[in-house]
This record gives C-alpha cells, structure tokens and sequence, in this order.
C-alpha cells in the first residue's frame, strides 16, 4: 500500500503544477474587460479635450472676424476720405487751366465747395468718429470677456445709431455677448433682428449659423436642424455653412427631449 502512495505521488504533484494561473479562463477574461475599459476612458479623454479645443478655436475665430471687420470698416472710411479728397483735387485744377489764375481761384473755391458736399453725400452712410468710438468699446469688451459691459454697449450704440452702417455688426455681437452668456432668448432675438432688418448683411450668414446653436442649446432640436440646413442651402461654401454642416453631423438624429 505505501509503494502505491509512493508511486501515486508525483503523478498528483505534476497534475497540481499543470494548472497555470495564466491560462486561467477567468482571470484572462478579467484581463480583457480591464484592457477594454481602459481604451474606452482613453477615448472618452480625448474627446473631451476635442470638444474644449473646438470651444477655444471658435472663440479664437470670434476674435479674429470681429478685427477684421473692424479693419474693413476703418479701411472703407479711408478710401471714402481718399476719393473726396481727389475729386476736389481734380476739379480745382480743371476749373484753374479753364479760366485762369484769378478765375481759376473763384472757381475752385466753388468747385471745393461743391465736392465736400459731394464727398459728404457719398460718405453719409461711413460711421463717424464718435460712432467707431462707442462701437469700439463695446467690441473690446465682449473681446476681454466683460459680457454685460459688451450689452449695455452694443444696445446703447444701436438706440443712439440705428442708422449706422455698423448697426447690422453691432446687432450681431449683441447676440453674441447674449450667446456666450447663455441667454439664450435674447440672443435668439438679436440673431433674427439681423435677419429681419438687414437680409443682405456680410453677417447674415453668421446670424443664421448662431440662431442655430443657439435653438440647439434651448433643446429646440427640430428648429436647429432647420436652421442650419438652410444656412447650407442659402449660404454654400461659405464658413458658415461649413460649421452649419460641421454641427448637422454631429446633432444626434434622435436627441432626447
């Protein structure tokens, strides 16, 4: 009997060992779901800092249309003052080789005179200084992050301009300063105001994209789906209907109410 147990002994002892906790179903299974939960938190980081770099690229493209804007306009008035000015230019020398020296003299007093009002007929619609001025401060404020700076501005600008060439820009940072302030019915309102009152606008297009996010983030999913499916169809190829079609694509198709 103890040759048998002798003889059984390594038998079982090499069976004990042929279990490699390695090769163990349970734990490689454990292994793999800790493997699969850690790539999803990997994803779930990187879209996250995605989405705060697509925050912070659209907020560095704000700053940048608005100095744009701000360049364009301060150029337009420039190239106004610059045709006025040879227009009188050019009237004054006409007048003097036609008449003479002293002939030329009264002449080109009267065609200074007449090119002035000219060249302020045709600059009525060019802001005045006082209006750059009280635009400008209230755009650098919305720039500097003081949104409630940036409102009170941009309305008083439009109560006291509303004939402005620049109320069209300052009825859309209105709605802006609105947006990033999560108000969102009033920078509904502002956005449509654009619309409404100036169709033909250079910042139409940007009204109707930021309509859009803005019914998006009031949950009114079918109303910004509308809005920005026409953005795409009245707008193409423009950067607003890229960002239009950008945010389509991203917008679940079924989103909870």
């Amino acid at each position: 009997m103890r040759v048998r147990l002798t003889a059984l002994l390594p038998a079982m002892l090499a069976a004990g060992c042929a279990t490699n906790p390695d090769k163990d179903p349970v734990q490689l299974r454990l292994n793999d779901l800790e493997a699969r939960v850690a790539r999803m938190e990997r994803i779930v980081a990187n879209e996250a800092q995605v989405s705060q770099n697509v925050d912070e690229m659209q907020g560095s493209l704000r700053e940048l249309r608005g100095d744009i804007e701000e360049l364009q306009h301060n150029n337009e008035t420039l190239t106004k003052q610059q045709r006025t000015l040879y227009s009188d230019l050019d009237k004054r020398l006409s007048a003097a080789g036609a008449s003479g020296v002293l002939a030329g003299a009264a002449a080109g007093t009267a065609a200074g005179a007449a090119a002035g009002a000219e060249g302020a007929a045709a600059g009525s619609n060019a802001p005045s200084p006082t209006e750059q001025a009280v635009y400008g401060q209230a755009f650098d404020a919305l720039k500097a992050g003081s949104y409630s700076i940036a409102i009170t501005g941009f309305k008083d600008f439009l109560k006291t301009y509303p004939d402005s060439s620049l109320a069209d820009n300052a009825q859309y940072w209105l709605g802006e300063a609105y947006y990033v302030s999560h108000e969102y019915d009033s920078a509904a309102g502002s956005f449509r105001t654009v619309l409404k009152k100036w169709p033909d606008s250079p910042k139409a297009p940007d009204a109707m994209l930021k309509l859009g996010y803005t019914q998006f983030a009031q949950k009114q999913f079918p109303a910004a789906r509308a809005t920005l499916d026409e953005v795409t169809r009245k707008y193409p190829g423009t950067d607003s209907a890229k960002l239009a079609a950008e945010r389509l694509r991203r917008m679940p198709a079924q989103p909870s109410q």
